[in-house]
């Protein structure tokens, strides 16, 4: 195996006691509020698309915050530093369309397919390699087609429900224009306090006769293993983990002096996503976002205290899935679509600039266009063939491109 050692001798209770400092406990809340509003919302909005039921919800989060809050702990404190895994927003994003026409067992299939792949990928430390050989603008030239239509929805919600999307449009852009504000309160966290007003003051009505604070059953699933749902999900959800999701957090971690291990990632998301996907949640993935707040202040050999923290909340909210689950579907439409695309939205200029800013640009556009479409070929969904026909464009009328070193 491949592994990277561990950092020794591990942090014992008096140790992770000693290294607890309110600037942690800030940066971990903070971490923790983004990753329960707006993925989250991403998540539901896809369900909900999908036909997915309030049990199937519930059941995703509790297996996307519960198991990977208890793997977020073992890593960070093995390797003292922060590293929390969530669910690749990316690849929630990609399941969507295959929820139209492939079945809820079908696509659990192929999440264990992929964790098998990243297991194989990080154990015997291909990963580097592999990643290597897919360009990234076609990548994100794929994300870029899939998040498109979040983006969309947003706008869409500010014509329909102007009393609500206009006001959280506002605190993202108010938040957005000044940095030093924005690291104390991210705009996201603002959006979703700008949003929850407005509910007050529109009236939502909430069904709280029929909330419950029980702590979760989450459902147990029976996979079924179809080709099509493999071919159509498998490899883009491992490229989504690997490229978009991994690559983001390792260069943040790297970025602030760590030195994330990369095999020893790509093998956890292997087994993590295994593991939630026996309760329906999409791949496991190293968070880009959540590991930067985390990783933004403080002594840099105490920042696993935050991931300890954040991963002991997110535990805590997966518990309770449920509850949450039905606080998030009682509320308008808009307030969810605009939460989505509001949160997407950096990414999405980012895969644009990606994509069309270098080399295989016309590979790339040929990528989004194919996925923008959405039709299935064989029934596999248009994500693959995007890629597929996207890296064929570009072996065939953009050859100089493989060999260079540039995006």
């Amino acid at each position: 195996m491949n592994l990277e050692t561990t950092n020794q001798p591990l942090p014992n209770l008096r140790n992770i006691y000693a290294d607890i400092s309110f600037i942690h406990i800030s940066n971990a809340v903070i971490a923790f509020l983004f990753a329960a509003s707006a993925p989250v919302a991403i998540m539901l909005g896809v369900g909900i698309k999908g036909g997915l039921s309030e049990g199937d919800m519930a059941s995703w989060i509790f297996g996307a915050f519960v198991l990977n809050g208890i793997l977020g702990i073992i890593i960070s404190l093995i390797y003292r530093q922060p590293l929390v895994f969530f669910w690749t927003i990316s690849g929630t994003v990609l399941v969507g369309p295959a929820l139209e026409h492939l079945s809820y067992p079908e696509v659990i299939g192929a999440f264990y397919g992929t964790g098998i792949l990243l297991l194989f990928l990080g154990l015997s430390g291909w990963v580097k390699k592999i990643m290597g050989l897919l360009p990234m603008p076609i990548i994100m030239a794929m994300v870029a087609g899939v998040f498109l239509n979040f983006g969309l929805d947003w706008i869409k919600a500010i014509g329909q429900s102007p009393w609500i999307a206009i006001p959280m449009t506002l605190a993202f852009i108010a938040l957005s224009l000044n940095e030093a504000l924005s690291r104390r309160l991210p705009p996201m966290i603002g959006v979703l306090i700008v949003g929850l007003i407005t509910l007050v003051f529109t009236d939502t009505s909430i069904p709280v006769n029929e909330l419950s604070f029980t702590i979760t059953s989450p459902n147990i699933y029976v996979p079924v293993f179809s080709w099509a749902a493999i071919f159509e999900l498998v490899v883009p959800l491992a490229v989504t983990v690997l490229a978009a999701q991994n690559a983001q957090g390792i260069a943040i971690l790297t970025a602030k002096g760590h030195t994330p291990p990369v095999n020893t990632i790509t093998a956890v998301c292997g087994a993590g996503s295994m593991i939630t996907a026996i309760f329906g949640s999409v791949s496991t993935c190293l968070t880009g976002p959540v590991n930067a707040i985390l990783s933004s202040g403080g002594q840099r050999h105490q920042q696993y205290i935050a991931a300890f923290i954040i991963c002991l909340l997110a535990i805590l909210f997966g518990l309770y899935a449920p509850l949450f689950t039905k606080l998030m579907l009682a509320t308008p439409p808009a307030f969810i679509s605009t939460l989505a695309g509001l949160a997407l939205l950096r990414i999405l200029q980012t895969s644009f600039v990606v994509s069309f800013s270098g080399n295989f640009s016309l590979g790339a556009l040929l990528c989004f266009l194919i996925t923008m479409a959405d039709q299935p070929i064989f029934n596999i969904g248009a994500p693959f063939w995007g890629l597929v026909f996207g890296l064929t464009i570009s072996w065939l009328l953009e050859r100089q491109a493989f060999n260079t070193n540039e995006p």
